[in-house]
């Protein structure tokens, strides 16, 4: 099998347009969430906070590529355009062995609710524009992607709500393990709408305690919390052969060691200790590292109840309070088929800088997520190896082991 290495990363978060953003935003503690008050007008919606990322510099892509992309695939394009350019890779460089995995919950949720609109409310399909068929395919980010940056090589969507851009990520590792790809860029993207809240809103998922203070909001492992909230952009990492990497002097910032994904079989909204378990024990054995040796968990941790809860529980149950726990989206929401990729990017910049970022709004732990180590205050930390964590409705469950590459 073939070593796997990630040699560039790119991100539009609710923090800004940068991998840059994202870290001084954390550096600062800086939430992004904000009251949406257009979403009052909505009945029985109950939560009206959200981490929105600023649409920006979209013009840059030339508008014949731009038709085709809805809000979520501009994130993505812009995301893997920063990838390249840190990878150092040229268009010159891509080959047929070159492609990408980009994963989301659904296609551009704006596209596909503005096409609804027209068909059910106006009955005239004539007034529907063929390029929102393209905004709102469930592979919208990765093939608005490969025709931007003309790659040819593996184009492929995963599609795992929240789970989608880590399964991405390790999707890629496996093709470019087995020697199928030399290069994959590997991520997620989403966007924000009503709908989308609105479906965690109906299952009773949705922060909706913290709309008048809304960067209260939302609270993993909190005695206080009381639901996610949902952000938008995209995270994208390039995956490549180590040897390739080697050949063309790259800079390295890690290289995947394990990945695991599994599913519960026993709720579809519920998250599920004992399968978490399970898929957290299937990557450290694949990456053939023992519990012990893991340095950071960054958590999925989103602030709903049960969630954290069964998260918590597992961790607690694997590595005790020996190994350093944060979740991320304090800051920047729930950014769903997203999440994986941008907190992966995360992690790896604290892995850079010796400093573990903080869970924010973890003001008292829930006494059913103690009995691990939160961190709560930055925490300077040698960091070798991370474990990521992801998990989606439907008891989707996803891990990675990356470990810092010493040159």
């Amino acid at each position: 099998m073939k070593r796997v290495v990630i040699t560039g990363v790119g991100a539009v978060t609710p923090l800004g347009g940068s991998v840059d953003a994202l870290i001084q935003g954390m550096e600062l503690r800086k939430s992004a969430v904000c009251f949406m008050e257009e979403w009052s007008r909505y009945c029985g919606m109950s939560s009206h906070v959200a981490a929105p990322a600023k649409l920006k510099d979209e013009k840059n892509i030339p508008r014949q590529k731009r038709r085709s992309m809805g809000r979520m695939s501009i994130f993505a394009a812009q995301a893997a355009e920063q990838a390249l350019a840190d990878s150092g890779i040229k268009s010159d460089d891509i080959s047929n062995r070159t492609g990408c995995i980009i994963g989301s919950t659904t296609g551009s949720a704006g596209s596909i609710s503005r096409a609804f609109e027209i068909m059910l409310f106006e009955k005239d399909l004539s007034r529907l524009p063929s390029s929102m068929f393209f905004q709102g395919m469930s592979h919208t980010a990765a093939i608005n992607v490969a025709q931007y940056l003309g790659l040819t090589g593996c184009v492929m969507a995963t599609s795992a709500a929240c789970a989608s851009s880590l399964q991405a990520i390790g999707t890629g590792y496996e093709f470019i393990r087995s020697g199928r790809q030399d290069v994959l860029l590997c991520g997620g993207a989403e966007e924000l709408h009503p709908s989308v809240t609105g479906s965690f809103d109906v299952v009773f998922a949705a922060s909706v305690k913290y709309n008048q203070t809304p960067q209260k909001t939302p609270r993993p492992f909190d005695e206080d919390r009381d639901g996610l909230v949902c952000g938008e952009g995209s995270g994208i990492l390039v995956l490549e052969e180590y040897e390739h990497a080697v050949q063309r002097g790259a800079g390295i910032y890690a290289e995947i060691t394990g990945y695991g994904t599994c599913g519960s079989g026993s709720h579809i909204s519920q998250s599920d200790k004992s399968s978490i378990i399970r898929c957290i024990n299937e990557t450290l054995n694949d990456a053939r590292t023992a519990p012990d040796e893991i340095d950071y968990i960054n958590a999925h941790a989103t602030g709903t109840v049960q969630g954290d809860k069964e998260e918590a529980a597992a961790i607690g149950k694997l590595f005790g309070d020996s190994v350093p726990v944060s979740s991320l989206k304090g800051y920047i929401g729930h950014t769903l088929g997203a999440s994986g990729a941008i907190e992966l990017i995360a992690s790896l910049i604290m892995m850079e800088k010796g400093i573990i970022y903080p869970t924010l709004n973890l003001d008292g732990t829930g006494p059913d997520c103690r009995g691990i180590n939160h961190v709560k205050k930055p925490l300077k930390k040698e960091i070798n190896t991370v474990l990521k964590n992801c998990f989606a409705f439907g008891g989707v469950n996803a891990s990675l082991v990356c470990r810092k590459h010493i040159a």
